[in-house]
């Protein structure tokens, strides 16, 4: 996980499952396995989402389906 580019907008975990129509571990799971990128912020390591990479997931993804989608994850 790199550092993110500070003019992007960041999301949180829950932004992007609310984006993707996801539960919120779904999305810590899929980061955990390099499927979105994340990138850690402060002492704790909170996660943080650049809206431009979740854009490019959704529109890589979008022609799958959320069915076909969530199935081949």
């Amino acid at each position: 996980m790199s550092q993110p580019n500070i003019s992007s907008p960041m999301l949180t975990a829950s932004d992007v499952a609310r984006l993707l129509s996801l539960h919120v571990n779904t999305v810590r799971r899929w980061t955990d396995k390099g499927i979105i990128n994340a990138y850690r912020i402060g002492s704790r390591g909170d996660r943080r989402y650049r809206q431009e990479d979740i854009n490019s997931f959704i529109a890589q993804h979008s022609s799958k389906g959320r069915k076909a989608l969530l199935g081949s994850i």
